[in-house]
C-alpha cells in the first residue's frame, strides 16, 4: 500500500446516504445485523437523492474514476452505544459471530462496481458488504481488493458529511486521502480531506475513524 502513499488518492466521490433513505422510507434495520443492501435498493437511495447510478457511458451519473461512499448507519450506531457495549459486542464474543450491514454479494452489485469503473470505495461499517457473506467465500473483498486492485475503506464516519449533504442537498464531494508510507503494509488508516464547493463559500466538517488502531492525522471535510 505505500505506492499509493506516495502520490494519495485523488478524485470525485458520491455519497450513498441508505441509512437516511432507509430511515425516511420505512425500512427498519440495525447496522449491528446483517442487512444485506442490494443494488436495487442503492437505485432507489440515489433516485431519492437525485442521482442516476447507471455509468455516464449509459446515461448515467457515475463517471469512470468516481470514488463511491456508503453510510449504512453503523457509526450512528456505534455512537449510540455505551463503552460497555462496543466491549460486549466487539470483544467478549468469536469472530464468527459478528454481523454488521452493508452491500449485499449479490451479481448485479458486482456487475454495477466493475461496469462502473470505481477508483476506490468506502463504507462506515467494519466490513463494507454485508457481513457474513451469503454464501463460504462469497466475498466482495476479493474482488474489489484481489482482482481489480481497488482501495477499499471501512469506518469511515461520514455523518457530520452526510447531514451536511443532505442540507444542501448536494451528494459530490471532491476527496483527497493518503495511506502510511510504510513499506510492505496491506492496509493503513486514512488520511481524508473532502471539499465540497458551494459557489463562493464553504463550510467545514470533521470526517473521523472509530475504532482504529492507529493514530491518522487531522482528517476534514470543506464543504
Amino acid at each position: 500500500i505505500h505506492h499509493w502513499a506516495t502520490h494519495g488518492i485523488a478524485g470525485r466521490a458520491i455519497l450513498l446516504d441508505y441509512k437516511h433513505y432507509a430511515d425516511t422510507h420505512s425500512i427498519t434495520y440495525d447496522p449491528y445485523t446483517t442487512h444485506r443492501i442490494s443494488y436495487a435498493s442503492l437505485q432507489a437511495c440515489a433516485q431519492s437523492q437525485g442521482l442516476d447510478l447507471r455509468p455516464a457511458s449509459q446515461g448515467g451519473d457515475i463517471k469512470p474514476g468516481d470514488i463511491l461512499f456508503i453510510r449504512s448507519g453503523f457509526i450512528e450506531r456505534y455512537y449510540a452505544l455505551t463503552p460497555e457495549q462496543r466491549a460486549e459486542y466487539v470483544l467478549n464474543r468469536p469472530h464468527t459471530d459478528l454481523h454488521f450491514a452493508g452491500l449485499s454479494q449479490e451479481e448485479p452489485i458486482l456487475d454495477w462496481l466493475h461496469d462502473c469503473y470505481f477508483a476506490a470505495v468506502a463504507g462506515d461499517s467494519p466490513t463494507f458488504e454485508a457481513w457474513p457473506p451469503e454464501k463460504e467465500d462469497g466475498f466482495i473483498h476479493q474482488q474489489i481488493l484481489a482482482l481489480w486492485g481497488m482501495p477499499l475503506g471501512e469506518m469511515w464516519d461520514f455523518e457530520t458529511l452526510a447531514r451536511r449533504c443532505r442540507e444542501i442537498g448536494r451528494w459530490v464531494v471532491f476527496v483527497t486521502s493518503a495511506p502510511a508510507n510504510v513499506v510492505g503494509m496491506s492496509l493503513s488508516f486514512s488520511c481524508l480531506v473532502l471539499l465540497l464547493f458551494l459557489g463562493f463559500g464553504m463550510g467545514v466538517a470533521n470526517v473521523r475513524v472509530v475504532g482504529g488502531v492507529g493514530s491518522h492525522a487531522n482528517a476534514m471535510a470543506i464543504l
